[in-house]
């Protein structure tokens, strides 16, 4: 048997194996992906921009300014101007340096909850050489003022003002909470975005007990967290045209090598490499060669979305919600 080839495509990039360290802490810093690099990973999306952080900084430069006894509007004008240059040049710095220091695809992301003025940031993004841009949107489902209507209209825009200012491949990072996630992951798809991320993780809140205060709880994810994007991975696996990355619940070889059976072009991990470290990148790829070698799979594309819904030949158990049937022994 020749050697397993562990290679993909995803965004129309080639990537060396289907591992890509998500954006986060551990992609802040150019040092951070040359080990990233080092350790085996196939592609690195950087630490987001987020825009609520921009916006913010704009709202205290301008709170600042308003207490004067005047200001020029010019000045406001120039100093929200300032407030977004300055976060943006350090940004495309990390950008530049990154792509100098590493040969593997160097994606940037942009957190995103809006279409305003932020959206030139990714003819910015695109010039400083990144290779593709992941925008990560996040509508949590409390806003009875915001129906799906209105999350869809706002997705859309977002996608139509950066497809109309970059070339570089655009891949949406979207959450699971939605009323109807493939119909809006298809009209995602017929707006032209190259690829898709299930899912990003949000803030989960937790109560101090002993202070009765709110807190920050449950921030890395779990092996259990698995499932969820697991079938819908494998329920939109040939119902989109664009590349779909699997993310959240990831931590090991086998859960990399379930994804891709159950269609994802390419894994992304972060809370698996806080837990261990980033040796944990060739633990999993590692895992995933051995797997091929022992089931005589050559290539990703050999098997990637067998078990997909179309293919698995039980569609109906990637739409089962009630499992009483598998625990019936147990009651």
């Amino acid at each position: 048997m020749k050697i397993p080839d562990l290679s993909t495509t995803y965004l129309g990039l080639q990537l060396k194996n289907p591992v890509i360290v998500g954006s986060s802490g551990l992609t802040d810093s150019v040092e951070k992906i040359i080990s990233i690099e080092a350790m085996g990973a196939g592609a690195v999306v950087l630490k987001s921009l987020f825009e609520e952080e921009i916006i913010m900084e704009m709202e205290e430069t301008i709170h600042t300014m308003t207490n004067r006894n005047f200001v020029f509007p010019e000045t406001m004008d120039y100093m929200e101007t300032i407030v977004k240059e300055d976060i943006l040049l350090n940004y495309l710095q990390l950008i530049t340096e990154a792509k100098k220091a590493v040969g593997i695809p160097v994606i940037a992301s942009i957190n995103c909850v809006s279409s305003q003025k932020w959206t030139y940031f990714a003819r910015e993004i695109e010039k400083a050489g990144a290779d593709a841009l992941e925008l990560n949107l996040f509508f949590l489902p409390s806003d009875s003022l915001r129906g799906e209507k209105e999350v869809l209209d706002s997705t859309l825009e977002i996608i139509s003002k950066v497809k109309g200012s970059v070339k570089i491949p655009i891949a949406l990072k979207i959450s699971a909470y939605q009323s109807n996630l493939i119909r809006y992951a298809q009209f995602i798809d017929q707006a032209g975005v190259e690829g898709m991320v299930l899912f990003n993780r949000s803030w989960l809140p937790d109560i101090d007990i002993s202070h009765l205060v709110i807190s920050s709880g449950f921030v890395l994810s779990s092996p259990s967290d698995l499932g969820n994007t697991l079938r819908w991975v494998s329920m939109l696996s040939g119902r989109v045209n664009c590349d779909i990355a699997a993310s959240t619940g990831i931590h090991d070889g086998a859960g990399l090598i379930k994804q891709i059976l159950a269609g994802a072009r390419a894994c992304q991990i972060v809370s698996s490499l806080y837990i261990n470290d980033l040796s944990q990148i060739g633990k999993m790829t590692d895992e995933l060669y051995q797997w091929m070698v022992e089931h005589e799979f050559r290539s990703i594309e050999s098997f990637r979305g067998r078990l997909s819904q179309s293919n698995s030949g039980n569609p109906a158990a990637w739409e089962r919600v009630q499992f009483m049937k598998h625990f019936r022994n147990f009651i």
